[in-house]
C-alpha cells in the first residue's frame, strides 16, 4: 500500500465530506476511494471514521492522525517546492498583512517598485487593523508595529521605527488655543485611537519627565486615516503615526503640537514562518523592505524636526 497516496485519500474524503465527492475531485470511483481507507484502517490497526448512510464522523484517532497526516503531507508539499527551486527564485503567489494606514502611505507603493525587480511574484497585500494569524490566514508576511520584539515562535525582522507626533488643524486651533506643555491638553478635545496598537493613554517625555493623559471620548475611530480627517476638519487634537500625519502636515491641513516632546515610538517588524528552506519571494521581499523602509522613515523624521511644520 503506496501509505502517502493512501494519507492523501483520507484528508480529501473528509475535506470533501463523503466518499463519492472524494472520488469525484479525484477522478476515481467511490469503491476505489472507500477501499484506500479501509486499507488504511487495517494499516494502523485503527478506526478512523464513523461511517452512516447520511455522513461521516471523524473518531479521536481520526482526528489525531488527520492533524499528523496534513502536516506530513504539507512538508512534502514544501519539499517538493524547494527542490524546484523555489528557495532560489522568487516566484508565485506572496500573501503580506499590515495595518491600513502602513499598507496605503507605504507599502502599496513599495510593492509596486519590488515587482518590477521580481515579475514573477504576485504580491496580494492584506489590509486590515486586526492582528492576524499567519499560519490561520494563509499569509507568508506580516508587516506589524510593536514596542518590543513580538513573542512568536515565528522569524521576525527589524525594519524601522514609527514616531507619534500630536497634530491639530489651524482652524481648531485659531478657536482654542495651542496647547503649550501636555497639561494644557486637559483643556482640550482630546480624539482617541481605538486600536489595541496604539495605549489608550498618551506619553509625553522631556524636560527632564514623563507627564501621560488620557484622551477623551468624544471622538474614537480604530483607523489613523480617519482620525487624520477628523482633525483635518477642525474636531479636536490628536495624536498619529508619523506616516499618516507627514502628509498632512505637508498639505497644511494639520499641525505639528509640543514637538519639544517625545511620545510612543514602535518598531515595525516583518513576521515570517521559521524555515530551513526560506521562499525566494518572502526572503528578497524582506530584503527589499530592509532597504527601502528605513530611508522613508528617515524622510518623515526630517519633516517633523522642520519648524515650518509646527504650531
Amino acid at each position: 500500500m503506496d501509505i502517502v497516496h493512501a494519507m492523501r485519500t483520507f484528508v480529501r474524503v473528509v475535506d470533501a465530506g463523503s466518499f463519492t465527492a472524494a472520488a469525484q475531485q479525484s477522478d476515481t470511483s467511490t469503491a476505489q476511494v472507500s477501499r484506500r481507507v479501509s486499507e488504511l484502517e487495517n494499516h494502523l490497526q485503527a478506526r478512523l471514521l464513523h461511517r452512516t448512510t447520511r455522513r461521516l464522523a471523524l473518531t479521536d484517532a481520526g482526528q489525531r492522525y488527520l492533524d499528523h497526516s496534513r502536516e506530513i503531507l504539507e512538508q512534502l508539499e514544501q519539499a517538493r517546492i524547494e527542490a524546484g527551486g523555489a528557495h532560489r527564485v522568487p516566484r508565485g503567489a506572496l500573501r503580506v498583512h499590515s495595518t491600513i494606514g502602513l499598507g496605503i502611505q507605504l507599502l502599496a507603493t513599495l510593492a509596486g517598485r519590488y515587482n518590477e525587480i521580481h515579475r514573477e511574484v504576485n504580491l496580494d497585500l492584506v489590509l486590515s487593523q486586526r492582528q492576524p494569524g499567519l499560519l490561520e490566514d494563509h499569509l507568508d508576511v506580516i508587516i506589524t508595529l510593536s514596542r518590543d520584539l513580538p513573542d512568536s515562535e515565528l522569524i521576525a525582522q527589524r525594519l524601522g521605527t514609527v514616531f507619534h507626533v500630536v497634530c491639530a488643524s489651524p482652524i481648531y486651533l485659531r478657536q482654542h488655543g495651542v496647547p503649550k506643555v501636555p497639561s494644557d491638553l486637559s483643556q482640550h478635545r482630546c480624539l482617541r485611537l481605538a486600536d489595541p496598537l496604539f495605549a489608550d493613554s498618551w506619553s509625553f517625555v522631556g524636560n527632564g519627565c514623563e507627564q501621560t493623559i488620557q484622551p477623551g471620548e468624544t471622538f474614537k475611530v480604530n483607523v489613523a486615516e480617519a482620525m487624520s480627517s477628523a482633525a483635518e476638519a477642525g474636531m479636536g487634537i490628536c495624536l498619529l503615526p508619523d506616516y499618516v500625519a507627514v502628509p498632512a502636515l505637508q498639505r497644511g491641513s494639520l499641525v505639528r503640537l509640543l514637538p519639544q516632546y517625545r511620545l510612543q515610538e514602535k518598531s515595525i517588524y516583518a513576521l515570517y514562518p521559521s524555515r530551513r528552506f526560506l521562499d525566494a519571494k518572502v526572503r528578497t521581499w524582506v530584503e527589499f523592505l530592509r532597504q527601502e523602509l528605513p530611508q522613508a522613515f528617515f524622510g518623515y523624521h526630517q519633516v517633523l524636526q522642520n519648524p515650518e511644520y509646527w504650531a
